[in-house]
Formats: C-alpha cells, sequence, structure tokens
C-alpha cells in the first residue's frame, strides 16, 4: 500500500464555508470598504501582468526578518524578548534586513490570447505573482504572524503538487524546489510555452539563495517537474467513472497531495468541469485543494462555490490575511 502524505488542514483553521451567497457577500463587503476610490482601486479589470509583450522578467523580492546571527527565527517564550533586544540594537546600528531577489524570465504568447479562443493562460496574470510573493516569503523565512502557515514546508517537501490552468509556468518554477513532484498542467495548446519557460529557468539558478535546510533533494533534479495536457472539458465529458479513472491515471501516475488551483475562476461556461476535475483528481483524506482567486465578477464566484458547496464530501475554509488585495483563498478537503 503506498503511504499517504496527508496536508490536511488542522480542525479550525480558518472559516468553514456553508453557503456561497453569504460568503460572496462577506468578500466583497469587505473588499468595497478597502478603500475603493484609492488609486490602488481593487477592481483592476482583468488583472494581466502585461499582455502586449512576448516575454516578462519578474522579479521577487523577498525580505528577510531581523535575527540573530544565528539565524533563529523564533519568537516564542524568552526569545520574544531576545528578538526585541537584537531588533533594538540592529536599528540603532543602522542594520540593513537581508534582501533576496528572485529573477524569472517568461515568454508569454500574447497572439495566442486574442486569437485563440478560450485562452487565457498564454499571459502572466497578478494572481499568480502576488501568490508567488507571498508562499515563497513563507516559505523563505518562516511565518513570522500570528497566523498559522498557510502550507507546512516539511510536508511540501514530501508532496506531489498538481496545479491546475498553469498558464506560462510560473509557480512550477517557482515553487518546485519546496516539493517532491510538481506537475503543471493546462491545455494542449499551451504546454509548449510551459516547457519553453521551465526549460530556460533550469539552468538559470533561480533559487540560488535557497536555504539547504529546506532545499529538496528532488531540486538537484529538473526532471521533478513534470508538464501534462489536462483539458477540464474532456475529463467532465467522460460519464464513465473507469474512463475517468484512466484519464486522471495518464495525467497523473502518482497520487495528488496539493492540488493547486491559481486564479482560474473567470469563465462560467468552464466552471462545472473545474469542480469536476478537482472532485476528480482528490484522493479522500488526503489530497488539499488550495484555491486562489481574483475577485472580479460576484456571479461568477458565487457559482464556483455553490457547484463546490454541491459536492457534501467536501470542507471548504476561507483563509483570510495571507494575500493583500482583491482575492479570496479558500482550502478544500475530501473527506470521502
Amino acid at each position: 500500500m503506498t503511504e499517504q502524505l496527508s496536508l490536511d488542514i488542522p480542525e479550525g483553521v480558518g472559516e468553514q464555508v456553508f453557503d456561497a451567497d453569504e460568503e460572496v457577500f462577506l468578500l466583497y463587503s469587505t473588499l468595497q470598504s478597502s478603500s475603493p476610490s484609492a488609486p490602488g482601486d481593487p477592481f483592476r479589470g482583468l488583472g494581466h501582468v502585461d499582455s502586449k509583450t512576448d516575454t516578462l522578467i519578474v522579479k521577487i523580492e523577498l525580505t528577510a526578518p531581523l535575527s540573530s546571527k544565528s539565524g533563529s527565527t523564533t519568537t516564542s517564550g524568552s526569545a520574544k524578548e531576545s528578538a526585541r533586544k537584537h531588533h533594538k540594537k540592529a536599528t540603532s546600528k543602522n542594520a540593513t534586513r537581508p534582501d533576496i531577489s528572485l529573477e524569472v524570465e517568461l515568454w508569454q504568447d500574447k497572439t495566442a490570447l486574442r486569437s485563440r479562443k478560450g485562452d487565457t493562460g498564454s499571459v502572466l496574470w497578478k494572481a499568480s505573482v502576488d501568490f508567488a510573493q507571498t508562499i515563497l516569503q513563507e516559505l523563505y523565512f518562516g511565518n513570522t504572524s500570528d497566523r498559522p502557515n498557510l502550507l507546512d514546508p516539511e510536508r511540501l517537501k514530501a508532496s506531489h503538487v498538481l496545479e491546475l490552468g498553469a498558464g506560462t509556468g510560473l509557480l512550477s518554477i517557482l515553487l518546485s524546489p519546496f516539493v517532491k513532484h510538481y506537475t503543471a498542467t493546462d491545455i494542449e495548446a499551451l504546454i509548449p510555452l510551459i516547457r519553453k519557460n521551465i526549460s530556460s529557468n533550469t539552468n538559470d539558478p533561480v533559487h540560488a539563495n535557497l536555504p539547504s535546510s529546506i532545499k529538496t533533494a528532488a531540486h538537484q533534479h529538473p526532471s521533478h517537474i513534470s508538464t501534462q495536457a489536462l483539458d477540464w472539458l474532456d475529463l467532465h465529458a467522460l460519464a464513465s467513472p473507469t474512463l475517468r479513472t484512466k484519464y486522471i491515471s495518464a495525467v497523473s501516475p502518482e497520487p495528488v497531495d496539493l492540488l493547486l488551483i491559481v486564479d482560474c475562476i473567470y469563465n462560467p461556461s468552464l466552471l462545472p468541469a473545474l469542480v469536476s476535475t478537482i472532485d476528480t483528481l482528490a484522493i479522500p483524506e488526503r489530497t488539499v485543494a488550495l484555491v486562489i482567486v481574483e475577485l472580479r465578477a460576484e456571479d461568477v464566484i458565487r457559482e464556483f462555490l455553490t457547484l463546490w458547496l454541491a459536492l457534501d464530501s467536501w470542507v471548504i475554509r476561507r483563509r483570510e490575511g495571507f494575500l493583500k488585495g482583491p482575492y479570496a483563498v479558500w482550502t478544500g478537503v475530501k473527506t470521502r
């Protein structure tokens, strides 16, 4: 029997979602109250980074918290007082924080965005950059806030992550060093673009400053990143459970521990297929689905949640305080 690695969200971490209307009201009320008329208006259109260029340089700036020379960032018990003293001492000497800058060059297909119907993944979206910034800050330097970790770094080391709608492949490049295996999936037409971006960033040490304590053995072997075509509509159209299992086995021979869905909720016609794909890929009591969505049309968010909640075998929780901006973050675990 294959050993299962559970990434289950602890009971009580995150508010459980029961009703789509209530969740949408809460999310958009909070969004409206966050300075809606300011220059940084949370409603910012579709959310492309730059859809008019063939290549992008994506920079992720990470800031290390002030800590002792030993590198400890522990803030419990007497260590809190020690950290406060060190902070005061360092500040008095005008100490600077050691920053880490990660840089990825990405190819886009701006022509396909306009000419290929339904293709939105051929350009980079802001949600992927913002999520990468937040999760890498946590993975590199630990959680310095009072909230629980979004993901457990130790469990990630032994986990298989499968991303739906990987688009340009940015997250596979940035997150793969932290996991056992990373599978980036999207429609067949986008697989060459994802592979090109992964290949062009393999030899360039994007994570040159990755501490050895959190670097996985798989990081030394780029082959631990897979790219696979996965069309939600094709999978959803398969009425037979046997055919669905066969389809999924071809895409992902090994079980999925973390199912990553970043900004894939935008087209109402795709929502039934997306929810069906999430449900088919998830292994009860093992797979955690992590959904990050930019809050655009309320009716689309409502429909997605309605469809997901209709699968009564799922426990869905809202995770607040992780991403700044017009986002919602949910984790879901299939119970049976």
